[in-house]
């Protein structure tokens, strides 16, 4: 194994740990999104991303959008872990006047590109940021997270329609792809399937991935990253919901629950501690 993705593949599951212990402290947020979500977000910020933590604003930066903004928690750990912001302000999560609210604010917390919570804006969103670079001449990428229960929301296949027919350059999208939204499996509510024949049909180029195997997602987004030079990509990464923790994977129940004392600690020994 490549020792870089080795790396990765610690970080990631240092930041599982982190997740489930902030969560915890503030008996609230999203854990099943955040765990499917962590390795493609340690794909990108800590290998695929063109950034500077010690300076948030640079112009030449490029962007990310989570815009399952619910699924704070995993956004908050990787940029801590990235060093954004000290990793003690984690334990802020959720309070009342905390800088690391439940849904990500971009006047608030260091690293937050934009802010986020209601769910299906944040395509159109990444849209305007990217056609902004190229009026501006700048080369950065924007990237934009989403989970596939927020890919029934129109506006996505509004904004997708659109970054087709118009091309929109630097542009990739990211669908968290696991499968189970907040009381139901996508299979028993808005099937997306054939999800990858969708997208093409709106003109967008396709990289389809496994989402929790650190090497296939970093050379899909390393991939998605240089197509997009020539009009907008979509990475789907199939991954799985709660992943890591064997009792909170593919189970809607965990979709925005925090785990108990016992249930802390029966995690944190998955985990390794």
């Amino acid at each position: 194994m490549d020792e870089q993705i080795w790396e990765l593949e610690q970080i990631s599951n240092e930041c599982r740990k982190t997740i489930l212990k902030m969560i915890h402290h503030a008996q609230n947020g999203h854990v099943g999104g955040s765990l499917s979500e962590i390795d493609i977000l340690v794909a990108l910020y800590f290998k695929i991303m063109k950034i500077d933590p010690e300076n948030p604003g640079w112009i030449e930066r490029d962007r990310l959008i989570l815009s399952k903004g619910h699924s704070s928690p995993g956004y908050y750990t990787a940029l801590a872990k990235r060093g954004y912001f000290d990793e003690a302000l984690l334990d802020s999560f959720d309070q009342i006047d905390s800088r690391l609210q439940a849904h990500p604010d971009m006047n608030k917390c260091p690293g937050v590109d934009y802010s986020t919570g209601s769910l299906g804006q944040g395509l159109s969103v990444g849209i305007g940021i990217a056609e902004a670079g190229i009026i501006k001449n700048l080369s950065f990428t924007t990237f934009v997270l989403m989970g596939d229960g927020e890919t029934q929301e129109g506006q996505i296949w509004e904004a997708l329609m659109y970054a087709g027919v118009k091309q929109v350059k630097n542009l990739v999208a990211v669908f968290d792809c696991n499968k189970v939204q907040l009381s139901t499996l996508l299979s028993d509510s808005i099937d997306l399937s054939p999800f990858s024949d969708k997208l093409k049909a709106f003109r967008w180029r396709v990289v389809e991935t496994e989402g929790n195997h650190m090497e296939d997602i970093s050379s899909a987004l390393i991939r998605a990253k240089e197509e997009s030079s020539s009009g907008p990509v979509a990475v789907i990464a199939n991954t799985v919901k709660g992943c890591g923790v064997s009792f909170m994977e593919n189970k809607y129940q965990w979709h925005g629950k925090a785990p108990n004392d016992e249930q802390l600690e029966l995690a944190l020994q998955e985990l390794g501690r």
